[in-house]
């Protein structure tokens, strides 16, 4: 075996997205770079993929993206490599057979045809005219797109290796990777039976052996193998090549054409885990015993579409494993554990459409240094340790291959796997019925005095009265929200501050203070939105979102290494409950049984009962608020405390849809939702929490160019609809004077501004984005097919001076200062 001693980059699987991976390094100027794969070329998934070539169905500008890349790339590669890829740009349709589905897929198509695909809403006759062995008679619409189709898994992935060899790439088979090479924090190479190779990159693009690979390196990689199904028919009359490929969700069914027959593909409701404990080294180009009993009423389901498939012979009833994810999202990115250490795997079946986008994102992120698309949905540091746990796997998995083909209302949630996380608050809010909501494995009340029903919906649910009383009683009263989730650091050490300040873009060393800050990369897009206290000279309080948890704590370990300054997460030590509402001062003075006159951005030691507890006074709501931090084991005693004090001050509980319907009224961002790593501070409406001053810090020099270029021409703006009944999510397109110029990133429902309120990245072209240039030409967004009047604003529509969050000081008769802008704290919930 002529195996190099050496290699730049080390990548581990010869499927489409580890040839992918391999092809874009090179086609990026990456030299030395190697793959190793341990059969063929396509073993394990890849081979026995559908082939499905499908830009239309994503709400994730990030994942729509990598589809249309992947559709271009494969239709050039032909000409570049001499090997065809199989495209073949035979159409796609997705059926509507009832209202929740057509209303989803017409928010859908409005937001894919923004970012330039093709799709067109259909009738039933016309599905019929394009797929004429489709029963239609319940069919209420269907989206078209010309332009997708299918491609051949094995061929995509032989011109891809092709194209790599001839750039350079060294491609091995027949070599496994038993094991990871690393000193320090870093990965250094790789072990096979043939011996070491150094690397200083190592990809694991290993599949459904991913999280294999990545426990023998320290990674934490949580996918799992599930059985997949299709059955192929023998030739049906009518069937040619040229048939569009077509998608039948509420069926559990899709359909293409496969020589003259029908391949009739299935992702049922409830799927089976394959291999939980460990899949066999020498799977390769397996197939699994089907089980017909299982499968029949969902095979009968989808054959119902193609009555022909019921009469027609079946030349092969396969069964293959695919890998899934916790969320249904890919595995992607460097890891946490291990620096140089990237992964790329865990597709949920969609491999094929978007491996050759991948690939090249993966890639120039290696390249460059870091990503150039939207990563904060995706990323590996996004997923927690435990839920590679075979008991986690082995439940979440049986719903998650389901989940593809669901309905994708609002409020959906997974039910499995639950119950992981709980705050110390949990047993303490039983009794007011909560409606828990899965954060990032905790189970948080989205709202409360729950009917025990809840039925998914496009519309006001039946719990929206509740929802509104919540917000109502934070902005007219006071409310307790439990906020345990949020990701908690305390840093200390001699060298802490210096630190802090080189990774914040404010100037986080305020004794005694809270300061709202960003971490930006050399960039000078966002990295991570938190807040930091200076507690005293040498410790300070790190708080970030759930979401952003070991995103944030990477980061910033990172930073620390070899320096007299040390990170501790102390997320499980500490709960938050934040005390928000115009009576927060009296009920506070009443369970401290003390005068409160902590200024805004304040910080001190309270004692609540028996407990010593953190105070900070910040909003996330924006109003007159306290963010209280306390060990775990008093958190009962002080909510009891604070219950006690509230009796009589009308103190109410809210929940998490409460605190995002708040938040998005006076503009406050969220990282991970409506603002992201490919963000410039400034368009993001941040620059207020920049202190350019202060010296330098990573990003600094970033900023001061982007001003140099003149005014912002991009920027993320407030939109709210007129019309009271319309309803805002994501995705919906913002039009100026009919033409699109972009996208609401997240929304809810203003009950204090009277209609849906979102967030929106706007897009003004050559001319400068301000107010003026707002109000100039009407605004419109687009719900579902349908425009709706809008107006937008760059201030917070609710309180834009501010002055509910300052309230002054009893008796001092002043507003309390604190510096920055409107947006003041981040935080989760949305």
């Amino acid at each position: 075996m002529d195996l190099p001693e050496r290699a730049r980059v080390v990548v581990v699987g010869g499927g489409v997205v580890g040839t992918s991976v391999a092809y874009h390094l090179a086609k990026m100027g990456v030299a030395d770079v190697l793959l190793l794969e341990r059969n063929r070329l396509t073993a394990g998934t890849t081979w026995h993929a559908a082939g499905l070539m499908v830009t239309f169905g994503s709400l994730s500008e990030t994942s729509t993206r990598l589809r249309q890349y992947t559709r271009d790339l494969y239709a050039g590669l032909e000409a570049e490599t001499g090997l065809s890829t199989g495209l073949r740009q035979c159409g796609f349709i997705e059926l509507a057979a009832d209202e929740g589905r057509l209303e989803e897929y017409r928010r859908v198509a409005a937001f894919n045809r923004h970012l330039g695909v093709d799709v067109h809403e259909i009738s039933p006759a016309e599905v019929k005219a394009l797929f004429p062995p489709a029963r239609t008679d319940d069919v209420l619409a269907g989206f078209y797109v010309a332009e997708d189709g299918r491609a051949n898994p094995v061929d995509v992935t032989m011109s891809l290796a092709k194209g790599a060899r001839q750039r350079g790439v060294r491609i091995i088979e027949g070599v496994p990777v038993t094991g990871t090479l690393r000193k320090g924090g870093t990965v250094t190479g790789v072990r096979t039976p043939f011996g070491d190779v150094e690397a200083e990159i190592v990809v694991n693009c290993a599949g459904m052996w991913a999280r294999q690979l990545g426990e023998e390196a320290g990674v934490s990689i949580p996918l799992q193998a599930a059985e997949h199904y299709y059955l192929i028919t023998e030739p049906i009359e009518g069937v040619s090549a040229d048939l569009p490929v077509l998608e039948d969700p509420g069926a559990y069914g899709y359909f293409r054409e496969e020589t003259g027959g029908l391949m009739v593909g299935l992702f049922e409701g409830a799927a089976a885990p394959w291999s939980v404990e460990r899949v066999p080294d020498d799977f390769a180009f397996g197939t699994l015993p089907p089980d017909w009993d299982r499968m029949a009423p969902y095979l009968e389901a989808a054959m119902a579409r193609i009555p022909a498939t019921a009469t027609a012979g079946v030349r092969t009833f396969f069964c293959g494993p695919e890998s899934f994810t916790p969320d249904l999202a890919p595995i992607f990115g460097e890891s946490p554990e291990l620096r140089n250490y990237f992964v790329a795997a865990g597709m949920n079946s969609i491999g094929i459409l978007t491996g050759g986008g991948i690939g090249r994102a993966l890639a120039a992120w290696i390249a460059s240094g870091r990503p150039d698309v939207d990563v904060t949905g995706m990323n590996i540091d996004r997923l927690q340790p435990y839920q590679r746990n075979r008991a986690y796997r082995a439940s979440r998995t049986v719903e998650a291959l389901g989940q593809v083909y669901a309905t994708h209302f609002p409020s959906r949630a997974f039910t499995s796997a639950r119950f992981a996380r709980r705050s110390p608050l949990h047993s303490a809010l039983s009794d007011l019925r909560p409606y828990l909501r899965d954060v990032s494995g905790w189970e948080m009340p989205d709202f409360y005095h729950y009917s025990g029903t809840f039925a998914p919906s496009w519309g006001r649910p039946d719990w929206f009265g509740q929802w509104a009383a919540e917000h109502r009683a934070a902005r007219e009263d006071a409310v307790l929200v439990d906020m345990s989730f949020m990701a908690k650091f305390l840093v200390q050490g001699r060298d802490a501050a210096a630190a802090l300040e080189e990774l914040s873009a404010n100037r986080v060393a305020n004794p005694g203070r809270v300061t709202y800050t960003q971490w930006l990369n050399e960039a000078g897009t966002i990295e991570a939105d938190l807040t930091v206290t200076q507690l005293d000279e040498d410790r300070f309080w790190v708080v970030a979102s759930d979401t952003a948890h070991r995103h944030a704590f990477t980061r910033l370990t990172r930073h620390l290494d070899g320096r007299h300054a040390f990170a501790a997460d102390v997320t499980s030590g500490w709960a938050q409950i934040n005390l928000q509402g115009p009576r927060s001062r009296e009920i506070l003075a009443a369970a401290a049984d003390a005068e409160i006159t902590l200024p805004f951005r304040g910080a001190a030691e309270l004692e609540i009962g028996f407990a010593r507890v953190l105070c900070l006074r910040i909003t996330y709501v924006g109003e007159l608020g306290y963010e209280l931090y306390v060990p775990a084991e008093q958190a009962v005693h002080v909510h009891e405390r604070l219950v006690a004090a509230g009796a009589g001050r009308s103190l109410h509980h809210a929940g998490l849809k409460a605190l995002a319907s708040l938040r998005m009224e006076k503009g406050y961002r969220d990282y991970g939702h409506d603002i992201d790593n490919t963000d410039d501070v400034l368009e993001a409406g941040l620059g207020f929490a920049v202190a350019l001053d202060k010296g330098d810090f990573i990003g600094r020099e970033a900023v001061l160019a982007r001003k140099a270029r003149g005014p912002l021409t991009r920027r993320l703006v407030q939109v709210l609809v007129t019309d009271p009944k319309a309803l805002m999510y994501h995705g919906e397109v913002v039009r100026r004077d009919g033409r699109d110029v972009g996208y609401v990133r997240a929304a809810s429902y203003g009950h204090t501004l009277g209609g849906a309120v979102g967030l929106a990245m706007l897009d003004a072209g050559p001319e400068p984005l301000d107010q003026a240039w707002l109000d100039a030409a009407p605004l419109t967004v687009e719900i579902a097919g349908a425009p709706y009047p809008a107006r937008a604003s760059l201030r917070p529509l609710y309180d834009p001076t501010s002055e509910r969050v300052r309230v002054q000081v009893e008796g001092s008769g002043r507003l309390d200062g604190g510096g920055g802008g409107p947006q003041t704290k981040r935080g989760s919930g949305s």
